[in-house]
């Protein structure tokens, strides 16, 4: 890996990548609408380009032929932006148009980055009798991207690599996802109500994200999913307890006070045993130690 492509490089989980890929002396032609969150490097090219727009890549990558095509633009992926339709429709469009604009480049292994809420969107719409949440469109809009980006890089000739992240948190996240928004409640010491957390869970520090990226880019099998986790899913009670125990362990949290209105997934939904033999990837922060640090980054805005 010498060049790689990053769409959507100045977000939450675009811009950790690319700083782990600097880190290995790769060369980045980031791809954002603003590079506010982007580090000044030799090896970086900041090319400031709405996905609409991508059609003129090619022109403006200084003649650079890039090995992967990393894609992680997509507008909408967290708080009520999931259930816009219109939105999430686009996105998949932008992915699938993605992926013929890294043939055009030249480039032999695209990257895109999926969600564990495709295999949440898939059980809960195709649940006979159940009645599927406004988040759902999000998901579905994600697996629709997935199966359709695939398809057209095997016509292309450009092997496809999907990473389903389950779910990605730490410092540098603004969004109210639910580890934000329960530590912004534990910082302003607010009531901490959560559904029973029967519900199996994983979550995934975002350094160890960003490594699995650069190794799944490197090592992963051409049309294959990889799963990021931190290989520890359990019940999200006891992702909880452990966040509270840490960060505040003056307080108990109040299970069952907030109904579950979603699908249960089954643990092998979360299983890494595949990104870690084939990639050598293996999380290592800890989620007691990710959320001290992210609570600590969040008491600095």
């Amino acid at each position: 890996m010498q060049t790689v492509v990053v769409t959507g490089a100045n977000g939450f989980i675009g811009s950790a990548v690319v700083k782990e890929l600097l880190s290995h002396d790769v060369y980045v032609i980031a791809v954002s609408r603003k590079s506010s969150n982007l580090p000044k490097d030799k090896n970086l090219q900041f090319i400031p380009l709405d996905m609409k727009d991508m059609h003129q890549l090619k022109e403006l990558i200084n003649g650079k032929t890039p090995d992967i095509f990393y894609h992680f633009a997509w507008d909408g992926s967290a708080g009520e932006a999931r259930a816009d339709m219109s939105m999430q429709l686009l996105n998949v469009q932008y992915t699938v148009e993605a992926v013929k604009i890294a043939s055009e480049l030249g480039c032999k292994r695209f990257v895109g980055a999926g969600s564990i809420m495709e295999k949440e969107a898939y059980s809960s719409t195709m649940a006979q009798g159940n009645k599927p949440g406004r988040g759902d469109i999000y998901g579905t809009a994600k697996l629709a991207a997935h199966c359709m980006s695939k398809s057209v890089a095997a016509s292309c000739g450009v092997e496809h690599v999907w990473a389903v992240i389950t779910n990605a948190y730490g410092c540098g996240e603004v969004s109210p996802r639910f580890v934000n928004t329960t530590i912004r409640k534990i910082i302003n010491n607010e009531p901490l109500s959560f559904t029973a957390g029967t519900q199996n869970y994983d979550f995934v520090y975002i350094d160890d994200v960003a490594l699995a990226f650069y190794r799944i880019g490197e090592g992963g099998k051409p049309f294959n999913e990889y799963t990021i986790g931190s290989s520890k899913a359990q019940p999200l009670r006891n992702f909880v307890v452990e966040m509270c125990s840490r960060l505040c362990p003056e307080r108990e949290p109040n299970f069952g006070d907030m109904p579950f209105t979603g699908v249960a997934l089954p643990l092998s939904d979360f299983n890494c045993e595949n990104t870690s033999k084939d990639t050598g990837f293996k999380a290592t922060t800890s989620f007691a130690e990710g959320t001290y640090r992210t609570m600590e980054w969040l008491k600095g805005l």
